[in-house]
């Protein structure tokens, strides 16, 4: 199985689009926060800023050549604790329980060092566990906390890959 990351183009936002209702489609078992639009899809209302601000840098994972999912990673400006923030993690259904998330995130810090800020919802109780899952093998010490965040309980690790 060969994973890798893909930065996305504004050419394919629309692929990013479709793949970011899956993805609030799966969140909303989680939080009553998140609704279907009149048009049937889940939106997220701040997804023009992926490609008009910097600091956001989208990338589809891409496993033997076929789209698998995507992982949002956010900097400066909107991160001023940390260096980096996995702001969103979405893996498709036929990927999921076959490492494929798991290389990411190995692909993800082999190429990006530095301080982190990864939250969960603390009703997603999967992927909560896949992180801390993560954290071992890695061998990562990270620093656990919870808070409430927009009215939701939030679980979230900081940590530094170096």
């Amino acid at each position: 199985m060969n994973v890798f990351l893909e930065k996305i183009g504004p050419d394919k936002k629309e692929i990013l689009r479709n793949l970011y209702s899956l993805y609030l489609h799966d969140l909303s078992n989680y939080t009553k926060g998140l609704q279907i639009s009149e048009d049937g899809s889940f939106e997220f209302d701040s997804f023009s800023l992926i490609w008009e601000k910097d600091g956001v840098t989208p990338y589809f994972m891409i496993v033997d050549e076929k789209l698998a999912g995507f992982v949002l990673i956010l900097e400066a400006p909107f991160t001023t604790k940390v260096d980096k923030v996995i702001n969103d993690f979405f893996i498709l259904n036929p990927f999921r329980g076959k490492g494929v998330a798991k290389a990411a995130v190995s692909e993800i810090f082999a190429h990006n060092k530095g301080s982190y800020y990864i939250s969960q919802l603390i009703k997603n109780q999967t992927a909560v566990h896949f992180w801390k899952k993560v954290y071992q093998q890695e061998g990562i010490a990270f620093v656990e906390q919870s808070e409430v965040q927009d009215g939701e309980e939030v679980v979230y690790q900081t940590f530094v890959i170096r």
